[in-house]
């Protein structure tokens, strides 16, 4: 078909591919034949409503090619009726490019973009029909069904003119043709003739007509019978494209004004054209169709070409801009519609007297852009627009996924990741987090593909037809756009040269479906043609092309792994024989292959299984070569890590795997990303995630792996190094709202998966992520304190303090969704509104933030116009909403809440049929004082915002609702948001092109913004967009965030907050944590009842930091109010001497603030003091003796020692030092402190400890030197005003060092044999660690916040002076904190930053001369022991290092090295569960014991690479303790959700019970020890029963809805008791769960206390076998007899005990406890706040009080002991005190350092056990 000779006169289509044989063509659906009457012959008919389901298609296959070359088009067919039909065109370019021309009369208007026009087809009817005479009288043409006259037609295209005008292009030939549903045909053909339908060709033949060149009769067979008598034109309809119709819309397919077949058109290569003047209508339109179409670049200006031939040819039309910088799509050119002008440059219209009948085709001019401009103008003002244009530009995007994690690419270099956000794709410089963008998708991105040469990507999108897109990686310009006839397609695979790719995905009977195109000239040319299709009935969750052949793939799915080849067009599979592994589910596949062209054939495929399989197949064999099953490790009870995971199965379910050479990586359901040897013998290294991975990709080289998870995060794994990265977080689900706190370049966002998260705006790093039950829809910064208010969907509105990571407030004054929440301007009012149409007033001034006022019914209902409802003016004075109806806006004056203003937008337009409604309001600046409204009927309104009159109105806003309105601070540009585009407006609206157009979301826009410095535009939805407002320096406002006037004290609290009225800042975050860390859950939640039900990643917190400086730095281009120090590098010169740093030198100096390094101890929160007047029992009568702590202390810094040549042992839990034998495990206690001790020290020969406590209000810090032979105290000393940060003892024990915390800065060095005072000095910046060098008795180093301090130690005579140099921390680690040192042998000082790196120093010059990146969290720990290091971090990562070769380093002179990366190796690595704050060593560095911020102490050994826990202890507050009935193990529980269970007399953790997001606030024993049970109560009213035989949960109920307070079986285990918060008491049976009644005689009271006991028969005079008790906050105890098997229960008693009103200091007024007397029967033992502090003996026989006990201090917890007569009973002053019930005898114990808020004897009465906070103590009890 190549010749054009045998085409000519013309092509008969039909006949040419014998269409009624169907064998060159294909039909689907319903396609016949019928004999037409009207023209007498046989004709095709197609019925069927549906495009895609009913058709006929020339030629058969889309790899096949007509090759007809006429330029001209003729189609014989007649519309159905009142039915929609199709014709698809597929034209050819001379470039390769192919053309999809479609027509229809279902099209309302033409579009056009690079490969596709659509035209619209008005139809036409019999003459002098009802539906003629409408359509030619009126302006629009009736685009629609076809009417019920419609004709037969005669169509002429012609398709050299299509090409050339609105693509800029050649045509070549007719590739294909399709005509689609509800048509009936005769005949198509092509021909390079213009024909005549009208004319005969016979009497053409006889010589009676005289045709043009050109132009000749139409041949019989595509005529039309025409009658005698008869005009063809009366009977048939003539229409040629282009047409002279008139009728709106343009380039549509209309009739001509005559019937008569026009004169031949000139070709359109003409050399010049005319320049005319185009009218606004024109240029506007004009401007459409540019923005609509992608231009073609070229590399010099061509000449615009007019293409009619009625005007003269002139100067040629010159457009500035036309040029482009390189490209493969041809766009085109831009068509204008121009009426003829006359002389004097009028228009001439068909009224004007020189209108000419010969010329009724309207001039088209064509012209290449290479961007939307403008076409000159004789007036400048025609000319105006928004400029800069464009005015925004996407700078980047926080947000990944949307309709799949799972891909993600590398980049050849492996130096970018791609991954989709939505319909957006991203490249990201792993380096400098840089982002490129590919845009041009309009949903949800769902397959990505890469060639092996990085330079074409191929991408397809989620739709009901799927888009294929190919990409130039390096331009990211669209090469091609494919149709590729699948209604979805999830997988793309390129081959490594980039000439096949391969996609997978459903067809329209969701079968599956695949297709392979040729993408070989696709760069060059935009071609991409078909190869092979083929449908499967088989399941394909991953496929890839092999490396060895193109036309060779492999695929996997459930229960089937094939192998595929191309050949002839055909795509055939072969099944992989899986013999007894027919049944998995497989996952994904990785082929390990070589690129070189010499590879061997035979490569080795991996396929991954959701079971845990994992198949090696040899490709070459079709064989499976060997089975491997991953199993997740069973390590011992003593060596398990007790962490959360996501494991499903048995096996571990991998969900994907990658491979290269050297290594297999996998990620699995259970969050870990492992990396295998190619055996898969063992795990060489891992990394947890917090959800599940679901993509893992190893770069070329294997250097690192990439892994995306279900969670929405991105991040690598760098193998060499072992760290993690972490490239990007995200919401799951769409974004409902943002507010932004300038001052800190902060953003906060509300998302409906639930979360709050805060994010870094320049790094796009999460900060913090807080996790709620109920759906945050709104929040809102403070404007000047680091405060966030959030609403949620149950009504709810949280006040978060970041500063100090703590709720501040809690409100509930709306029954439904939150749908706006604001803080006003001045940041005096805070308000929020309701879905239920309530408003709230609060004072954020105060620091409770309280409640001002509440009104009902003033908002609108509903959550449609969350999350902004509410807007506040910039002065602070007026709010406004809509609301009481949607019709109304109302304006408030926002102190009071009285109305000032009510806004009726139904009335302002009197012509709509339809009452307008209100969607979102907005202020503007006071000056213009306009109100802006967005209305239903897509207007925005200008309201006068004091007067109410309507001053501007704007139509057509968008194409459907405006959802978001903001205005910029000078009042210039308005931003509004509809549906998925963002538009930029002038605000006045006095330009002819007022707006600009900007799209990139997937999902409708929620909420828009401008940031606070008008550089940025913020928009959400599907993500975060952030996007460069370009308008001049000018125009937009460049100037500092304004300096807010705050209250003194606001409500962080903070007195500080606010200095002469500016900000400053309490501190920002250093960046994100480098999350996930290795072989450990990334995240470590904080305790629950800080943030009630949210919660918040601690990670986040531990990494913020203030960098402090005595004089503040010039204020940064984003204006931040942070003071930055200039330190200089760690290897410049020191510029002084060492001179003496004495505190008078130093004492007008600025006291520092607090370094935010989780390295600087802070005393735990603590509201109780110390008794003073505690009485001591004498020596040998204590009638309790402490025999075991519970715990270890995580909130100390190095509070832990251990001399393996002495086996001392010794850590710190509260304010006891625990000396514990690791071989017995049994413990001495040495008690002298009252506060919790901070750190401990020990003496080189392990005579002496050290220990150190925090200080209190009225006294110093205590220091303790402790014997360890005898436990005896040797010396006290008192010095440091704060806390004591570190201690340590010289090489000899000549010297003792103390350095003090922040408050003082204080080093003081005391005598090693005296411990009396030497000397002190003032440090000039906080310290957090000193030692001293093991090489000399007189030198000692310090690290802190700003460098190192070198101290050396002089004598003179008596006199004892400390000479300090301080040195700034080295260039390298720029800004970080020195946190943590050790010196080695050699006199090599190693330090440690927050920021992770390690620095050497050499302590002769004082200078830095290495550094390496050895952790990515801040260091805590290092300690050195010959040529190894270990540093412990709050990653919480220990690594060992090996430092051999840095002692060579050390340089010779005053230069640096430049290079000392291979100095140091990382010899191995442990995942532990916290930071690590303490460590001690062997002298070889072999084994060691570890303390972490978890409460716990771990054994390590580096030799068999194991870690056992030695102490675990609870590390937030413990709710709950209580002895087992046979005194065998003891159960707690606490605030972190744990429920535990420990062995007596062991004291060793059994098992531990944990619930994630709940508080455990109460726990109970089942009765019997046949299967003993633990149950315990939850903060969600829910109860769980665990079963301690099999370890696992029996049973869950919830009878509360609120937190159960109180629990307690039955005597005899038929009933289980409890208590909620809302004193509502449940009764339950423990087997089935069920709630047998709920006592609500206490409602409304919490419940404290659940006590039953046996009594006899008929005592007191009801029936029943127990007795039990409920005691209420209120002051009341209900005393009942019960019988449970008959089902009764009866009240015995009711007390009310009298007490004075509440203290009006706002105390916690004291629990009221309860219990029966055990030796007394009939006795009820009660305290509680009353008139007195006293205990009360209440008789029930009597009914009256017996006698009562005197207390020091309000009870806090009680317990009576079957044994003695004795009462134990706990105080806030921590105060154990011990009393016997009839003579009052008691004795106190003051172990505890905080309140004792538990106590509970064991049955017996022999044991005792305590609780302050988290401190766990057992006593062994004995006599008074």
């Amino acid at each position: 078909m190549s010749s054009r000779a045998w085409q000519h006169p013309y092509v008969n289509i039909f006949k040419h591919v014998r269409l009624e044989e169907w064998k060159k063509s294909s039909r689907e659906g319903d396609v016949t034949s019928y004999m037409d009457k009207t023209i007498k012959c046989s004709v095709f008919r197609i019925r069927g409503s549906v495009p895609a389901s009913n058709y006929i298609q020339v030629p058969k296959s889309s790899s096949q090619s007509l090759g007809l070359t006429g330029r001209y088009f003729y189609l014989l067919f007649r519309p159905s009726p009142g039915k929609h039909f199709v014709v698809h065109l597929d034209v050819v370019a001379e470039e390769g490019q192919v053309i999809r021309v479609s027509f229809s009369n279902m099209f309302k208007e033409f579009k056009s973009s690079s490969t596709c026009l659509q035209l619209p087809f008005i139809c036409g009817s019999a003459q002098g029909s009802v539906y003629e005479s409408t359509a030619r009288t009126a302006k629009q043409g009736l685009v629609g069904p076809a009417p019920a006259c419609v004709r037969w037609v005669c169509l002429v295209m012609d398709l050299r003119y299509l090409l050339s005008v609105y693509l800029n292009r050649r045509h070549s030939h007719l590739k294909a043709l399709k005509l689609c549903a509800n048509m009936s045909l005769k005949n198509a053909m092509t021909s390079d003739l213009l024909m005549d339908p009208g004319v005969c060709f016979s009497v053409v033949k006889r010589g009676g007509v005289v045709l043009e060149e050109g132009c000749a009769p139409m041949p019989r067979e595509m005529s039309f019978p025409v009658p005698k008598g008869c005009s063809w034109h009366d009977l048939y309809d003539y229409i040629r494209f282009p047409s002279d119709g008139m009728k709106m819309p343009f380039d549509s397919i209309q009739k001509g004004e005559t019937n008569q077949a026009p004169e031949v058109c000139d070709s359109p290569d003409r050399q010049e054209s005319v320049c005319v003047n185009l009218s606004k209508p024109v240029r506007d339109r004009v401007s459409l169709i540019q923005q609509i179409t992608t231009p073609k670049p070229r590399a010099k200006q061509r000449k615009v070409t007019l293409l009619t031939p009625t005007l003269p040819e002139v100067a040629p039309l010159r457009l500035s801009g036309a040029g482009g910088d390189g490209g493969c799509v041809d766009d085109g050119g831009v068509h204008v519609f121009a009426p003829p002008l006359d002389d004097d440059n009028d228009i001439i219209t068909s009224r004007s007297p020189v209108f000419h009948s010969h010329s009724p085709v309207p001039e088209v001019a064509c012209a290449e852009v290479s961007r939307p401009i403008s076409l000159p103008a004789t007036k400048a003002s025609l000319q105006r627009k928004l400029h800069p244009d464009p005015i925004l530009r996407l700078n980047r995007i926080i947000g990944f996924g949307g309709k799949t994690m799972r891909n993600v690419l590398w980049s050849k270099l492996g130096d970018e990741v791609i991954y989709p956000c939505h319909a957006v794709i991203v490249a990201m410089a792993i380096c400098s987090g840089k982002q490129r963008f590919f845009i041009g998708h309009t949903d949800k991105v769902s397959a990505l593909a890469l060639n092996g040469s990085c330079s074409v990507m191929a991408s397809a999108q989620a739709d009901t037809h799927s888009l294929l897109r190919v990409w130039s990686y390096d331009t990211a310009q669209c090469l091609a756009l494919v149709n590729t006839h699948a209604h979805s397609l999830s997988i793309l695979s390129f081959s490594y040269s980039g000439r096949v790719l391969c996609g997978v995905g459903k067809d329209g009977h969701n079968k599956t479906m695949l297709v392979v195109w040729n993408t070989e000239s696709v760069a060059k040319k935009g071609v991409v043609c078909v190869l092979g299709k083929a449908h499967t009935d088989v399941d394909i969750r991953a496929f890839q092309i092999t490396c060895c052949d193109d036309m060779r793939m492999v695929s996997c799915g459930v229960g089937n792994v094939r192998l595929w080849r191309l050949r002839g067009g055909s795509l055939r599979s072969c099944p992989l024989n899986l013999d007894q592994f027919h049944s998995l589910e497989f996952t994904d596949l990785a082929l390990l292959h070589s690129h070189t062209a010499d590879a061997d054939q035979e490569h080795t495929l991996f396929v991954s299984s959701k079971s845990g399989h994992i198949l090696e197949v040899d490709y070459a064999a079709v064989a499976i070569k060997n089975v491997r099953r991953l199993l997740p490790t069973q390590p011992s009870h003593a060596q398990r890590r007790e962490k959360q995971t996501f494991n499903t199965g048995p096996g571990i379910a991998v969900n994907s795997i990658s491979v290269c050479e050297a290594f297999c990586a996998t990620g699995s359901e259970d969050g870990f990303l492992r990396l295998w040897p190619l055996d898969f013998s063992a795990v060489f290294l891992e990394a947890e995630h917090e959800g599940p991975v679901c993509q893992v990709c190893v770069c070329e080289g294997g250097l690192k792996v990439l892994a995306s998870t279900r969670c929405g995060s991105l991040g690598y794994l760098e193998v060499r190094s072992r760290g993690y990265q972490t490239l990007m977080r995200s919401h799951t689900h769409t974004v409902l709202g943002f507010s932004i706190d300038g001052l800190r370049r902060h953003l906060t966002t509300a998302s409906s998966d639930g979360t709050v998260r805060v994010w870094e705006m320049d790094s796009m790093q999460q900060l913090y992520d807080f996790v709620s039950e109920d759906t945050p829809s709104s929040v809102a910064f403070h404007p000047s304190l680091p405060v966030f208010c959030c609403g949620s969907s149950s009504g709810r509105l949280r006040i978060f303090d970041i500063t100090t990571a703590s709720m501040l407030a809690q409100h509930r004054k709306h029954t439904e969704s939150v749908v706006g929440c604001v803080f006003s301007p001045d940041g005096e009012c805070l308000f929020s509104g309701s879905a239920d149409g309530s408003l709230a007033l609060y004072n954020s001034a105060h620091q409770e933030i309280p409640v001002l006022r509440v009104l009902g019914n003033v908002l609108a209902r509903g959550v449609e116009r969350a999350p902004d409802a509410l807007v506040v003016s910039g002065d602070s004075s007026r709010l406004a909403f809509i609301g009481p109806t949607e019709h109304t806006v109302t304006v408030m004056d926002a102190r009071s809440l009285d109305e000032v203003l009510r806004v009726d937008v139904s009335i302002l337009d009197l012509d709509s049929p339809k009452l307008d409604s209100a969607l979102k309001v907005c202020f503007s600046p006071p000056k213009p004082g306009h109100l802006l409204i967005s209305t239903s009927a897509n207007k925005i309104l200008y309201v006068h915002t004091h007067t109410g009159k309507l001053q501007r109105e704007v139509s057509g806003v968008h194409k459907k609702c405006c959802w978001s309105l903001a205005v910029s601070e000078d009042s210039r540009y308005l931003l509004t948001a509809g549906c998925n585009a963002l538009k930029v407006w002038d605000y006045n609206m006095s330009l002819d092109v007022n707006s600009q157009v900007f799209i990139g979301h997937s999902e409708p826009i929620k909420q828009v913004s401008f940031t606070p410095d008008q550089m940025g535009v913020v928009s959400a939805g599907d993500a975060l967009f952030f996007w460069d407002f370009l308008a001049h320096p000018q125009e937009a406002m460049l100037r500092s965030p304004p300096i807010f006037k705050s209250p003194s004290k606001g409500p962080s609290g903070d007195p500080g907050a606010v200095t002469n009225g500016m900000l400053q800042s309490n501190g920002m975050p250093r960046g994100a944590a480098p999350l996930p860390s290795l072989d450990v859950n990334s995240f470590e939640r904080t305790a629950h009842d800080a943030f009630g039900e949210l919660s918040l990643n601690e990670d986040a917190v531990l990494r913020r930091s203030l960098l402090p400086s005595p004089a503040p730095s010039p204020t940064p281009k984003h204006a931040s109010f942070l003071q930055v120090t200039d330190r200089s590098g760690g290897g410049a010169s020191p510029d002084k001497l060492a001179n003496p740093l004495r505190e008078e030198d130093l004492g007008a100096s600025s006291k520092a603030e607090r370094p935010d390094c989780y390295k600087h101890f802070s005393l735990r929160y603590n509201t109780s003091t110390p008794e003073q007047s505690a009485v001591a029992p004498p020596p040998g009568e204590e009638g309790l003796r402490l025999k075991a702590v519970i715990g270890y202390n995580g909130n100390g810094r190095g509070n832990m020692v251990w001399n393996p040549d002495t086996g001392l042992f010794v850590y710190t839990c509260g304010c006891v030092c625990v000396v514990e034998n690791l071989h017995t495990g049994s413990q001495r206690h040495w008690l002298g402190h009252t506060e919790e001790i901070s750190t401990l020290a020990i003496s080189h020969d392990a005579h002496l400890v050290a220990s150190a406590s925090g200080s209190s209000t009225s006294s110093k810090s205590l220091i303790c030197i402790w014997n360890v032979a005898d436990g005896s105290r040797r010396n006290s000393m008192s010095f440091h005003k704060g806390a004591v940060q570190s201690m340590t003892f010289s090489r000899d024990d000549r010297y003792f060092l103390s350095v003090g915390d922040f408050s003082e800065q204080e080093v003081a060095l005391w005598s090693g044999s005296c411990f009396e005072l030497l000397c002190h000095v003032t440090a000039p910046w906080p310290l957090h660690e000193a030692r001293f060098s093991p090489i000399s008795d007189g030198l000692l180093a310090c690290v802190g916040a700003s460098g190192t301090l070198f101290c050396t130690i002089h004598m003179h005579g008596t006199q004892t002076e400390l000479q300090v140099q301080s040195v700034c921390a080295p260039a390298d680690v720029g800004d970080a904190e020195l946190t943590s040192l050790c010196f080695n042998a050699n006199g090599l000082l190693f330090t440690g930053t927050s920021r992770g790196q390690v620095c050497v120093w050499d302590c002769n010059t004082h200078r830095c001369f290495m550094t390496w990146e050895a952790d990515e969290g801040e260091i805590g720990v290092m300690l050195c022991c010959g040529n190894r290091l270990v540093c412990g971090s709050n990653s919480r990562r220990l690594r060992l290092w090996s430092v051999a070769a840095v002692q060579t380093l050390r340089p010779q002179n005053t230069e640096r090295p430049q290079d000392s990366s291979p100095a140091v190796l990382l010899e191995q690595e442990m995942q532990l569960d916290g930071a690590v704050v303490s460590a001690a060593f062997d002298d070889v560095m072999d084994m060691g014991i570890v303390g972490t911020t978890a409460g716990t102490l771990w054994y390590v050994n580096w030799v068999e690479n194991t870690s056992i826990r030695l102490i675990n202890g609870h590390k937030s507050k413990v709710n709950g303790v209580l002895f087992s009935p046979d005194e065998s193990r003891f159960a707690t529980c606490g605030q972190d959700g744990s429920l535990r269970v420990w062995a007596l007399p062991s004291n060793e953790l059994l098992v531990q019970f944990q619930v994630l997001n709940q508080s455990c606030e109460c726990v109970c024993w089942s009765p019997g020890s046949a299967m003993p049970c633990v149950s315990g109560g939850y903060s969600d009213g829910t109860i769980r029963v665990f079963n301690l035989s099999s370890s696992e949960m029996e049973l869950k109920m919830q009878p509360h809805s609120t937190a159960v307070c109180a629990l307690q079986y039955s005597c005899t285990g038929l009933v289980l008791l409890s208590a909620g918060r809302d004193g509502l008491i449940a009764v339950i049976s423990p087997v089935t769960g069920a709630t047998l009644r709920v006592i609500s005689d206490h409602k409304g009271a919490p419940i404290t206390t659940i006590q039953s006991v046996r009594k006899q028969y008929k005592e007191f005079g009801l029936q029943g076998d127990e007795l039990w008790l409920a005691v209420s906050t209120d002051r009341r105890v209900s005393v009942w007899a019960a019988d449970w098997k008959l089902d009764k229960c009866d009240l015995l008693d009711w007390l009310t005990f009298p007490a004075p009103a509440a203290p009006e200091n706002g105390d916690v007024l004291p629990p009221s406890l309860a219990a029966f007397s055990p030796s007394e029967r009939g006795i009820l033992v009660y305290t509680g706040y009353g008139v007195t502090k006293d205990i009360t003996f209440y008789c029930l026989n009597k009914k009256q009080v017996l006698r009562t006990i005197a207390l020091a201090d309000w009870a806090l917890c009680l317990s009576v002991s079957c044994k003695g007569r004795l009462l134990a009973v706990g105080s806030k002053q921590r105060v154990v005190k011990l009393l016997h019930s009839s003579s009052g005898r008691f004795q106190d114990f003051t172990p505890h350092g905080d309140s004792v808020h538990l106590c509970s004897f064991s049955p017996s009465g022999k044991q005792l056990l305590t609780c302050a906070h988290n401190e766990i103590l057992l006593w062994s009890t004995h006599s008074l």
